[in-house]
């Protein structure tokens, strides 16, 4: 399935900058997951890790009232901009994840986090910020399933796209176990990529491919049991 069969027909205007992330395939995956949920004026929406805003924008084009996040103010200049080049409204906030927000709760958080396994014991520098997740992939996964049901109201729905490779079961088991009913709800499969290709033999050493150089990708939506 390719990029172009998941987007809206009616395509987004979108800039994204060197060290912001580029719209992609799990951005439109997610995208399509997002059309499916019920959006009207008085939906309040959060987009935890905006980067270049397209999912942001797309929410506001569907009508609701979005909040996007980032803790890289070259991101949140990107999504202004491309707010204002499609003609809406988005509130932006600077932060690490719910801490933007603090005491909010939304009907709808939408996320699209770093998940690729990365080599080595430090935090991830410079644009890799928008993809590297640690060792297992799991660096932002794990704190955003932890703060699911602190930012959700009671009929508040999770929508998050992220990669085989970092763990789609554990994500389920965490939501779950945080008191929330969550389920796949979309998935495609992709060649690997630069990134995932310049480091194949790394992850195989660890496991987490065999002869296989394509990954699936999934969203999970998650809401209050």
């Amino acid at each position: 399935m390719t990029v172009e069969s998941l987007t809206s027909p009616s395509r987004l205007r979108c800039w994204a900058p060197p060290g912001v992330y580029r719209p992609q395939t799990d951005t439109a995956l997610l995208g399509r997951a997002l059309r499916r949920e019920r959006i009207t004026r008085r939906t309040e929406i959060l987009d935890l890790g905006t980067g270049s805003g397209a999912l942001a924008v797309e929410a506001a084009r569907l009508g609701g009232r979005v909040t996007a996040v980032d803790i890289s103010w070259r991101a949140l200049a990107t999504a202004w901009c491309n707010a204002r080049l499609n003609g809406q409204v988005v509130r932006l906030r600077h932060g690490d994840l719910g801490s933007a927000v603090p005491g909010r709760r939304f009907d709808l958080v939408v996320t699209n986090p770093p998940y690729v396994p990365a080599p080595g014991d430090g935090p991830p520098r410079g644009s890799a910020r928008a993809w590297d997740a640690g060792a297992d992939g799991r660096l932002l996964i794990d704190r955003i399933c932890a703060a699911a049901p602190t930012v959700l109201r009671p009929a508040g729905r999770l929508l998050m796209v992220h990669s085989h490779l970092s763990g789609v079961e554990e994500t389920l088991a965490r939501l779950r176990e945080a008191g929330l009913r969550a389920e796949i709800v979309d998935r495609t499969r992709l060649p690997f990529g630069r990134v995932l290709l310049s480091r194949l033999g790394w992850l195989r050493e660890r496991g987490l491919v065999a002869d296989r150089t394509s990954e699936e990708l999934v969203v999970i939506r998650a809401e209050h049991a």
